[in-house]
């Protein structure tokens, strides 16, 4: 018995014998001092017993503060991992939530301006408090400067996944979504008007990222072949687009005219290329998940954009402008005439429900230019039901993303199961 013991913890040989003399003088204190332990099987049998019980107290006692520190080096390891995991499933199709509230930043700060036509509802909502707009402008701004926070924590560490990220036909055009986001935000300020210095040199600083990408995005459009835009181009690649007229909207709201023509000719020529490659529903219009459809709302974004800065640039809603105003409203009637188009899409909630809100807000900004123009009360009542629904969109947006949290970086994004397969 004393072996077995002996071989089950060889390293508490001299202890346990300790112990079997200790209990053995414990059980038979004087009378059997002389007795030897052998002469006694079933005294040796329960002293072992107890031996063998008091030993494996010890060993627990000495193991229970090796088993805490390795369960908290585990949890410590598993946050650590848990952290690396959300920046592996963030990426910049998240910047779709800074880019609404900037819109509606903006849209906001253009309803409250004064309207010269007393008959305008311009001038009912120019009557709300002003700190709802600041509140407003303060949640996008911290929002953006949020995401930006965390893109820049996943370039660092997810050099990766963002390297993968730029190489993808969707994931591409979502890198100038912070950019067009701080642009708007900038156009929205309350407190910094275009004609300063700080204006002058924050919009250089985020309109020279959409020029890098455009060469990037534009010389791969132009030479690498025939099929190549038939089969990348996607409702995404507006959104390249749309940065180079918000650009041309901020330049020359600053009174860089030739700086405004400039990104405005950029933008409206790859626009038309653009627009007519995804109106043959080629490859590229076909590639994107089910999931993804609400981004075919930016159908009509890019025109609304685009009568904004040509109106910022002729200083009058004119001919050109009421134009694109009217194809962006033709289009977005012909989306909302097919909710079967997003029904898989709204199955579940996503980040890519945010793709409504954004184009919502710049259709309704280029509804509140137009019925500054007409002056009159259908203009007026477009203006307030485009600028109404817009409101509403966006704080039913605002409530499912804090009511869902845990479905805002989903394990099955399509996003994060093209980006590994590319890497």
């Amino acid at each position: 018995m004393i072996r077995g013991i002996q071989h089950r913890w060889p390293a508490s040989s001299t202890a346990i014998h300790h112990l079997l003399y200790k209990y053995y003088d414990r059980h038979f204190p004087v009378k059997d001092a002389k007795t030897n332990i052998s002469s006694s099987p079933l005294a040796l049998l329960h002293i072992c017993m107890e031996a063998a019980v008091e030993v494996h107290q010890i060993q627990l006692q000495v193991l229970k503060p090796v088993a805490a520190a390795a369960a908290a080096a585990a949890t410590a390891t598993g946050k650590t991992l848990s952290k690396f995991s959300m920046l592996t499933r963030f990426h910049a199709g998240y910047f779709r939530i800074s880019l609404s509230l900037c819109g509606q930043a903006l849209l906001w700060k253009t309803l409250i301006e004064p309207s010269i036509d007393a008959r305008a509802l311009r001038a009912v909502v120019s009557r709300l408090p002003s700190f709802v707009f600041v509140l407003l402008w303060s949640l996008a701004f911290l929002t953006l400067l949020a995401l930006c926070f965390l893109y820049v924590a996943r370039c660092v560490l997810r050099f990766r996944s963002v390297r993968a990220e730029f190489a993808h036909h969707v994931g591409m055009n979502y890198l100038f979504a912070p950019w067009i986001s701080w642009l708007l935000l900038l156009q929205s300020a309350p407190f910094l008007r275009p004609n300063t210095n700080g204006y002058l040199l924050l919009w250089w600083l985020f309109s020279l990222p959409i020029l890098a990408l455009d060469v990037k995005i534009y010389g791969q459009w132009f030479t690498q072949g025939k099929k190549f835009l038939s089969t990348v181009a996607n409702p995404t690649s507006q959104i390249s687009v749309i940065g180079n007229l918000v650009g041309a909207r901020a330049a020359a709201q600053m009174g860089w005219r030739e700086s405004a023509l400039c990104l405005f000719s950029l933008g409206i020529a790859h626009y038309l290329v653009l627009f007519v490659t995804l109106y043959q529903r080629l490859l590229g219009s076909n590639s994107l998940p089910a999931i993804l459809r609400p981004v075919f709302f930016l159908f009509f974004a890019a025109p609304s954009m685009a009568s904004l800065a040509w109106d910022s640039i002729s200083s009058t809603f004119d001919t050109p402008c009421k134009m694109l105003f009217f194809l962006s409203l033709f289009l977005f009637a012909s989306l909302v005439c097919r909710p079967a188009l997003f029904r898989r899409s709204m199955r579940r909630f996503s980040v890519a429900w945010w793709a409504y809100s954004f184009p919502l807000s710049v259709l309704a900004l280029a509804a509140t230019e137009y019925a500054q123009e007409v002056k009159g009360a259908v203009a007026n009542g477009l203006m307030l039901i485009l600028s109404v629904l817009s409101v509403v969109v966006t704080l039913v947006l605002m409530v499912f993303t804090a009511i869902k949290t845990n479905d805002l970086l989903p394990h099955d994004d399509p996003f994060m199961c093209s980006f590994n397969n590319m890497q």
